[in-house]
């Protein structure tokens, strides 16, 4: 009769799936063939691991006992461990063995090798799951103190204790390990992407859903009446230069434009608002959602707050229109509202133009009142002058020089007449003494002229001082009459100016109340409100993240 050889088996080693690098090494060491052991046999849930006689030191290459006189020293045995190629988790569990069973080993493997001294293999499936037990039973206040017999034990008869006949191919250990880890890492896997669900539905979904009650359910509707109104410069058909040429445009009226727009959202406007048209009172009302809603005895920047939220205003500046959006719980107190406030506009730009027109106007008729009074004062000395003097003190003085010239020509006559009867041998006495006599009197009356000559051109009184005084009033009084003129030509052209400048406020688009509410956008607000969450939870994701990586790097 003849028997088979019994055929050979390799126990493969097989480790608990494990993440990162110890899980790489395990999976790639199932297909590597391994020192042949003790075969391995089914245990039980409360199976212990079975003890094994006290067998000498095996070889850890060829798994066979040294030959007599071949026995290694523990450092080589540890050598030897060393090139096995364990891993840390099975050397941690080799050293917990060790432990358990009260084996002072100095090293992990150490305790490898005095656990296989002492004919227990740490490695094997039942003393791991045996050690686990014992680790989770330590916690319970129970206290099992059992010491292990390593001594042959008889066997069940009942029980199979045969090795399995059932053999696998290291291809298919490995298939096997693989599939656990891939398993595991989906499992690991879906309960991060449970986690994250969780956290997106109480950060992002539920104040989401939150703020979509709130716009569709709770919101007060608003109802929005939008209007349109331009600045308008009169016509400058009269202007020459760089403002001529701007007139036409919108840039004439820009400032204009733009001071107009910040009153309109200034808290003047809003309190004058409140006191037309009872601004505060319309957006207190308790049909009004909490949330909109102004309370009760509100302050001006309480209400000047919702003002600049329920008022909006624009300036185009490419086009000069001024465009206004006002919103309230009813389309009527919107459009009153809407009215009102262009309503303060116009007469704010009336005020503006105005002003400017007064100024410029009061500049031009003071100048033209001090011409006048120049032009009194001028005239006024020029009266007195000719008062207290002679008519004419220049045609005196030439009267007299005329007959100074006269009676000079009789002189120069008569001595003449005088000395041709000189030269007679013998003159006429009576004649001659007729003639000098005439000379004499011609003599007297020159000398005469001559003090009155004198007397008008010389003195504090004299003719010329008075002359020229007179002469110096009338040039006052002519450059009054001319700065008189001049002034009353600025102020004519101060006045065309000035009507020229005059700004009017035209409405283009007319406020009309709405029929339908314009607010709140339900459906877009809910929309932002989920990117607003979502980009916060992100933010805080990221930061918690790079924080996380920081603290373990």
């Amino acid at each position: 009769m003849t028997t088979k050889p019994k055929a050979k088996k390799f126990r493969i080693r097989r480790s608990l799936p494990a993440t990162g690098t110890e899980g790489a090494t395990a999976v790639a060491r199932t297909g590597d063939p391994q020192p042949p052991t003790t075969p391995q046999t089914p245990t039980t849930p409360q199976a212990r691991p079975r003890a094994v006689p006290n067998l000498p030191p095996r070889d850890a290459a060829t798994g066979k006992p040294p030959a007599p006189g071949q026995a290694k020293s523990a450092e080589q045995e540890i050598d030897d461990i060393k090139r096995e190629g364990l891993t840390g988790r099975q050397l941690r569990m080799a050293r917990r063995m060790a432990q358990k069973n009260g084996l002072a080993a100095t090293s992990d493997y150490d305790a490898v090798r005095l656990l296989r001294s002492a004919g227990i293999d740490p490695f094997e499936r039942a003393n791991m799951l045996e050690l686990v037990g014992q680790q989770e039973q330590a916690a319970t206040p129970a206290k099992v103190s059992e010491n292990r017999v390593q001594l042959p034990q008889t066997m069940p008869v009942d029980k199979n204790t045969l090795p399995s006949t059932e053999t696998r191919s290291p291809a298919e250990m490995r298939a096997i390990e693989i599939g656990e880890i891939q398993k595991d890492i989906a499992r690991r896997r879906r309960r991060r992407l449970m986690l994250m669900l969780a956290r997106l539905s109480v950060f992002v979904f539920l104040p989401t859903m939150f703020a979509a009650w709130y716009f569709y359910s709770v919101a007060t509707p608003m109802y929005s009446t939008k209007s349109e109104f331009l600045i308008l410069q009169a016509d400058n058909t009269g202007g020459t230069g760089l403002g001529s040429l701007l007139s036409g445009t919108q840039f004439a009226t820009n400032q204009d434009s733009i001071a107009t727009q910040s009153y309109l959202a200034s808290k003047d406007a809003m309190v004058r608002l409140d006191a037309d048209e009872g601004f505060k009172n319309v957006f207190a009302d308790p049909t009004i959602d909490p949330i909109q809603r102004l309370p009760q005895n509100a302050s001006h920047e309480q209400a000047y707050k919702l003002y600049k939220k329920y008022v909006k205003i624009g300036y185009d500046p490419t086009e000069g229109v001024i465009r206004m959006e006002v919103s309230a719980p009813d389309p009527a107190v919107s459009a009153g509202f809407s009215r009102a406030l262009i309503g303060y506009a116009e007469t704010r730009v009336d005020d503006l133009s105005q002003r400017k027109r007064e100024d410029q106007m009061r500049d031009a008729r003071l100048s033209l009142e001090k011409a006048k009074d120049d032009r009194r004062a001028a005239q006024a000395a020029l009266v007195a002058l000719q008062e207290n003097s002679v008519l004419d003190p220049e045609g005196l003085i030439v009267s007299l020089r005329n007959q100074i010239s006269n009676v000079e020509i009789q002189l120069q006559e008569k001595e003449l007449q005088l000395a041709a009867l000189k030269d007679n041998p013998r003159p006429n006495r009576a004649r001659m003494a007729g003639v000098e006599g005439d000379v004499r009197r011609l003599k007297d009356l020159l000398e005469r002229l001559r003090d009155k000559m004198t007397e008008a051109t010389a003195g504090e009184s004299s003719l010329a001082q008075q002359t020229a005084q007179i002469q110096m009033a009338q040039a006052d009084l002519a450059t009054a009459d001319l700065l008189m003129q001049s002034a009353l030509q600025t102020l004519k052209q101060t006045e065309l100016e000035a009507n020229r400048q005059v700004r009017y406020l035209t409405t283009s688009v007319e406020p009309v109340a709405s029929q339908d509410p314009s607010y709140p956008r339900s459906f877009e607000n809910t929309v932002l409100a989920f990117l607003i969450f979502s980009g916060i939870y992100l933010m805080i994701s990221l930061t918690a993240s790079i924080l996380r990586e920081q603290v373990s790097s």
